[in-house]
């Protein structure tokens, strides 16, 4: 990790001139040339924003190229619905055709009666492997020939079947007062906001929250995309069962809070609960200011892909919107970020930039809205309905073959069902019914227990799969056994916990130096605890921006964790970021003989 992301946490933004054009690689928008191609017979350039050449169509991925699909026999039909399948196995439910486009990205594009019979085609496709299509855009190219020639792009999306919805988490950053909860109480309610922060109340866990109009805890709101790319949400008295039916993707956003005081919840809700991406909310009126640096640097430092909210736009004038603008601009431009910033104006930029966004690290959509006029609030949608998945099938399926892993990131007794936690399955797949033990405890040891249901999104499910968030009802188990940073893990697994352990660190500020015996509250995953530096190895003493291998001793009880794992650390103004390189087990039972390492023992 770049030690300069350390000028996000303590140092001074420094402008860095140039920036550069944004040039990207995918869809309509983006700039990008002909691949140094030679050029023949017809004019193969295009208009000025489109493009010659796409990227070459890869094997793997759900984006497939095609230049014709007009009347196809059934054996090339069939082969066209097998290819569809496996696009949309790849995408988790979701494809992207482009229409009118060779394999090697060519741009042809096709005739308008051409292009109809080919779209006629993929709906056969789609209806026949169960999914539905949406023109996402359509874009005209250049040719010697007097009939314009169109390229479409085509979002294919599978009709949501057993629960098996796309599911992407994100979360929401932002300074306190910049409108984080009202926004999701917009998207999430369908209806816009008075201007005093009405759309926010249901968002709200506490009295004192509701009070002060200020969050301190972790809430989850659902917004559904159904198999055409509408919104499905609370409006038209939904209940969150009807839009998890209703939905072939599902955005969570896990909205965290933005005043400083509640940093550990902010922090505590960006490790455990493995975000794909993240939300920044700027105010237009207040800009840069507060917290936000810091949470700027928290998802880089996390290394969770982000893009940017400026809202409030109806409260300041326009050059102002555009000076909050400019201002982000230039920070996400500097050497401790080294993004490209794009901002989308138009529904052709949202499309492009929830593309780009997936595939380049680099590229930071900014988007303008506002909450009570609804300015702009259209393309946010389309961002996120297009917005693809991080992992593909291949991944996913790998993480199912493990043995289950289930983080516990919430307690709650709910009467006449018991014992509940939430959280997230990390590996391997749960069922109802399923006996799996949870550790550790004070003393090392790993309990019994049974997980008697599971909920999903607020809606029964009974297979969880690996990378999704859930509920599990564990009966009559005593709940004070129970505390958040435990795992559920298969009887199978052999649990590595320990107390003490090695992390390769980068200081990120601090004010003096960094010495033994400084105790800081460590983050690693769902495990949140004070941890005191035993050693750091080759040197006496750490300054803000160097780097070293430091030995950590949890002071209270032991953890499970793993090597390679990121980890976060904090204390007042201090603050380092790292990973795990080494652990000092405590053994588990071998051959039925328990043994005893130090001061912890791990029983079954």
């Amino acid at each position: 990790m770049d030690s300069r992301v350390s000028e996000l946490f303590g140092g001074c933004c420094r402008p860095v001139g140039g920036g550069g054009a944004l040039r990207g690689r995918g869809g309509a928008g983006a700039g990008g040339g002909s691949r140094g191609k030679k050029k023949s017979g017809r004019n193969r350039g295009g208009k000025a924003n489109n493009p010659p050449y796409l990227p070459p169509e890869a094997e793997d991925g759900n984006i497939e190229y095609k230049l014709k699909l007009v009347n196809p026999s059934q054996y090339r039909f069939e082969h066209l619905v097998t290819q569809m399948k496996w696009r949309l196995q790849e995408g988790r439910g979701e494809a992207v055709y482009q229409i009118g486009v060779e394999d090697n990205g060519l741009l042809v594009g096709l005739s308008e009666e051409e292009m109809r019979a080919s779209l006629k085609t993929l709906r056969r496709m789609a209806e026949k492997v169960g999914a539905d299509i949406t023109i996402l855009r359509e874009r005209e190219v250049d040719y010697d020939s007097d009939v314009p020639r169109k390229i479409t792009e085509v979002l294919v999306r599978k009709v949501p079947d057993n629960q098996q919805f796309l599911d992407l988490r994100v979360a929401v950053l932002g300074n306190v007062d910049s409108g984080k909860s009202t926004l999701l109480g917009v998207l999430t309610q369908g209806e816009l906001d008075n201007g005093r922060g009405r759309a926010r109340l249901n968002l709200f866990r506490h009295l004192h929250e509701i009070q002060s109009g200020r969050t301190s805890s972790i809430s989850f709101e659902i917004l559904g995309f159904n198999s055409k790319g509408e919104v499905v949400n609370y409006s038209d008295s939904r209940t969150a069962e009807e839009i998890c039916e209703s939905s072939s993707k599902m955005i969570t956003f896990i909205d965290l809070a933005g005043h400083h005081k509640y940093l550990k919840t902010t922090i505590f809700g960006l490790t455990s609960y493995c975000p794909d991406f993240a939300m920044l909310v700027v105010s237009a009126n207040t800009g840069i200011a507060g917290t936000t640096r810091e949470h700027l640097g928290l998802a880089m430092a996390l290394k969770v892909p982000f893009f940017i909210v400026v809202s409030k736009v109806d409260l300041c004038s326009k050059a102002t919107g555009e000076r909050t603008v400019k201002q982000l601009e230039r920070i996400l431009k500097q050497p401790g970020c080294n993004k490209l910033p794009l901002l989308v104006n138009s529904d052709d930029d949202a499309v492009t930039a929830a593309q780009q966004f997936a595939q380049s690290p680099n590229i930071t959509p900014i988007f303008t809205l506002s909450s009570v006029s609804g300015e702009n609030l259209d393309l946010l949608k389309v961002f996120l309905n297009i917005l693809p998945p991080l992992t593909n099938s291949k991944e996913q399926e790998e993480l199912m073959q493990q043995l289950t892993e289930f983080q516990v990131d919430e307690i709650y007794t709910v009467p006449e069902v018991g014992t509940v936690v939430g959280g997230t399955l990390s590996s391997g797949i749960c069922r109802e019914g399923e006996s799996l033990v949870v550790g550790p405890t004070d003393d090392g040891k790993f309990l019994q227990l049974k997980v008697c249901s599971i909920q999903r999104n607020r809606s029964a499910c009974r297979v969880l799969r690996a990378g999704q968030a859930a509920t599990l009802a564990l009966g009559p188990f005593d709940r004070s056994l129970l505390r958040k940073g435990m795992v559920m893990v298969s009887p199978e697994m052999n649990p590595t916990i320990c107390s003490v352990f090695e992390a390769e660190i980068v200081l990120l500020f601090h004010a003096t130096t960094f010495r033994k015996g400084f105790q800081v509250t460590v983050h690693v995953g769902n495990v949140r605890q004070t941890a005191i530096v035993e050693k750091i190895h080759g040197k006496d003493k750490l300054r803000t921006g160097e780097k070293a291998v430091v030995r950590f001793r949890f002071i209270k009880h032991p953890e499970y964790l793993k090597i390679g794992a990121k980890l976060l650390f904090r204390e007042g103004v201090t603050k380092g970021i790292g990973h795990v390189t080494d652990l000092q087990a405590i053994t588990t039972e071998e051959n039925g003989v328990e043994e005893t390492l130090g001061n912890g023992r791990l029983t079954f």
